[in-house]
């Protein structure tokens, strides 16, 4: 099963049951779970000819009793209060109730009670309660994410919300996977220890009999980790497609604002493997293979346009009036790829980016602390450098050699700190106190392990096939080593007494912190191998470096604030 064709299930079971014009009412997070999976047009099909957010709605008094309200909302106290308000003065003909996760007995309550008018049909949790982006990447898209780099002195009440929005995120997944997993978490992380430990209460103890499932043989693996494990990952530029995206525009709920980009286009275009074959094809290819890909894609469009233009008989006319809807799906499909394709070119261009990916990748990938220092310098001193690439590379330089270049480290602090007045002191000193190689699980650079160190002077003598995708991310080899049967104990402890018994079938991997679209590629390119074990990637949000840097800053400023230090 993976996690969109879940979300999806639930949707269709929800609209098709209940027959005639519908209005769906939703909440500000679940109308990212229904938009990531379900097009407007799909919609319209199952006779919704409206959807709202539970939140305006309240302001609208006009009555629409020949419509039937499916709400589908998350189960918060607010959204309860929203709905009793409702129930009040009933403006639709029925109200089916749809919940996201589980409901408590009170909320039940205050649910029974509203219904004076006897206008609710039915009540139900349908589990789906979380971002379905792909077939084997979730997110969460969870407030205030910086919170799980705060200092476990500074402790605010917010941080109890975030864990527990996170353990009804992972609790949903399992319900839909109707599995009961074996839990394990990242040693060096509080933050991972306290959501594995609250998620095997709430399963094996608070709502064990609704996780009690037919047992199989070997049940799934939950492993909680910590994004300050693998820092370097969300720092990298990217140069795949999808990652490339969300790295220089952004995407949000498969969606890309191109708003800022050129003149007559489309506002907002969707990127979704789901909806678009050319881009499911086509999303983790490299860049330069992607402009080979468009153009074979525009060739094709020009000959089914020419072929359009030659239109003489009425057969020709009525065949041309057939093809046209999927004609004009083509017409834009072509000219958003080409938007996007021609804006990252110029960005690319603009930010020297293939100079300063190059050292990136080497700082991130091979050793020699002389020459990335060489590299870094002469990159800080170019006028064409943008302040966020050097900061960034700054970050990536330190991660890797904080403990062997102190004087050098505290050279290009100076640099960072004389040529880019956006910079905000003691960043890159924030960043390694929160994930310096004192405080990571795991092998991020591949010099601790002996294996890990034979496997890299290998790579070294082999060459790498391009310069700017040698980068693996951390994940990758988290995964390997649960195929093998080798991830540790000691770095990974389980929670409670529920150990693996063979290997899993099953892995949900989730990074407290948010992931990576370079990690759900790897995931991806990890499941097409069939090596008997499917691996689920979640995280808490979704990450680009913007967002990673954003959050970090936002924990550096609360840290100060709290504790007066940095």
């Amino acid at each position: 099963m993976v996690v969109v064709s879940s979300v999806r299930d639930y949707i269709n079971r929800m609209l098709q049951d209940i027959s005639g014009m519908k209005v769906l009412i939703l909440d500000s997070q679940t109308v990212s779970v229904v938009s990531v999976v379900y097009s407007q047009s799909e919609l319209l099909q199952k006779q919704v000819f409206l959807v709202e957010l539970v939140d305006s709605i309240s302001m609208s008094k006009e009555s629409m009793s020949h419509l039937k309200a499916v709400y589908f909302l998350r189960p918060t106290s607010e959204n309860i209060q929203h709905f009793k308000r409702q129930l009040a003065k009933p403006r639709f003909g029925e109200y089916n109730l749809f919940f996201s996760n589980m409901l408590n007995t009170t909320q039940l309550h205050i649910l029974a009670d509203s219904d004076e008018h006897e206008v609710v049909q039915q009540v139900q949790e349908f589990f789906a309660d979380f971002v379905a982006l792909d077939p084997y990447h979730f997110t969460l898209n969870t407030p205030s994410n910086h919170m799980y780099m705060l200092p476990a002195v500074v402790d605010p009440p917010k941080l109890q919300t975030y864990c527990d929005r996170i353990v009804d995120g992972i609790a949903a997944i399992f319900l839909a996977l109707k599995r009961r997993p074996v839990i394990r978490y990242s040693r060096t992380s509080d933050i991972a220890k306290r959501i594995a430990h609250e998620a095997s209460k709430l399963m094996y103890q608070q709502e064990s009999g609704l996780f009690d499932f037919r047992r199989t043989e070997i049940s799934p693996l939950l492993l909680v980790i910590d994004r300050r494990d693998d820092p370097v990952t969300p720092l990298l530029n990217q140069w795949t497609y999808q990652a490339m995206v969300h790295e220089l525009i952004g995407i949000k709920d498969n969606k890309v604002d191109l708003g800022n980009v050129g003149k007559d286009q489309q506002q907002e275009v969707v990127l979704s493997s789901e909806q678009d074959a050319f881009f499911k094809a086509n999303m983790y290819e490299n860049f330069g293979d992607i402009g080979m890909s468009i153009k074979r894609m525009v060739d094709d469009f020009q000959q089914v346009a020419k072929s359009n233009q030659n239109i003489q008989t009425i057969e020709d006319m009525a065949k041309f009036v057939d093809n046209y809807p999927e004609y004009r799906k083509m017409q834009g499909n072509v000219s958003k790829h080409v938007t996007l394709v021609t804006e990252m070119s110029k960005i690319v261009e603009e930010r020297k980016l293939m100079l300063v990916s190059q050292t990136e990748q080497e700082l991130a990938c091979n050793g020699g602390q002389g020459a990335a220092f060489e590299a870094v310098t002469n990159l800080l001193n170019n006028e064409s450098v943008s302040d966020m690439d050097r900061l960034r590379l700054v970050m990536l330089y330190a991660l890797r050699y904080e403990k062997e270049s102190p004087v050098q480290l505290m050279q290009l602090f100076n640099k960072l700190a004389s040529r880019s007045p956006k910079y905000k002191p003691g960043l890159v000193q924030f960043l390694l106190k929160q994930a310096g190689v004192d405080r990571r699980t795991g092998d991020l650079y591949g010099n601790r392990d002996i294996l890990n160190i034979a496997r890299n002077m290998a790579r070294g003598l082999k060459g790498v096939e391009n310069v700017y995708t040698q980068h693996q991310p951390l994940l990758f080899q988290t995964m390997e080593s649960i195929t093998k049967g080798r991830l540790r104990d000691l770095d990974y402890p389980f929670v409670g007494n529920h150990f693996q018994q063979g290997r899993p079938q099953e892995v949900v991997i989730f990074i407290v912190g948010g992931t990576t679209y370079e990690e759900s590629r790897s995931v991806a390119l990890q499941n097409s191998l069939n090596s008997g074990i499917r691996f689920i990637l979640g995280g808490s949000t979704l990450l680009n470096s913007k967002r990673f840097l954003k959050d970090l800053e936002e924990a550096q400023r609360i840290a100060r604030s709290s504790t007066g230090v940095v």
